[in-house]
């Protein structure tokens, strides 16, 4: 099977005023997939921008397990996100809390993300539910230029496990 080039191809929606949702099709596996979103030095490979300098990859991969990512961007500052491990049932779904360390962080700020991993031919659709505590703050998200890097993130995914394959 001819592997196609979808990059920009990840669609935004806002199912309820509290959610944010994230489709993108992979030609991998979704075990290449899962594996590329769950191991240190492939996130690396992913996450951010390619000019990103990573300070922090942290992955305890384990239900109640933390993880917690910090890159230098252009300019000098730093950018964190932090979370912990609720479900993981792999190769198919893990829920995870998500906290970007940007803003002041209180009890509500963090979001649950329920990411999904289904296969079908060879083709993994990858759906990604952000869960905030209210509008508000799913609207800051929406704001905040999120679509465009999602997009350069998940192009850069799509490069990554193609790489993994050819290598394997």
């Amino acid at each position: 099977m001819k592997k196609q080039n979808r990059h920009g191809s990840a669609k935004v929606t806002l199912p309820s005023d509290r959610e944010i949702e994230i489709t993108r099709q992979f030609d991998a596996s979704a075990a290449l997939i899962y594996k590329a979103w769950t191991t240190p030095e492939l996130v690396k490979r992913w996450w951010g921008f390619d000019s990103s300098e990573w300070l922090v990859c942290e992955i305890d991969l384990r239900v109640g397990g933390q993880w917690r990512y910090v890159t230098r961007e252009e300019g000098g500052y730093e950018v964190g996100f932090h979370g912990e491990y609720r479900e993981l049932d792999a190769p198919r779904r893990l829920v995870q809390t998500e906290v970007f360390e940007g803003i002041p962080v209180t009890e509500d700020s963090g979001a649950l993300d329920t990411i999904t991993f289904e296969e079908q031919d060879g083709v993994t659709t990858m759906t990604i539910n952000v869960l905030h505590s209210c509008k508000e703050h799913r609207d800051m998200h929406i704001a905040s230029g999120m679509e465009g890097g999602m997009q350069i993130s998940m192009n850069r995914l799509e490069d990554a496990v193609r790489a993994l394959e050819y290598a394997a």
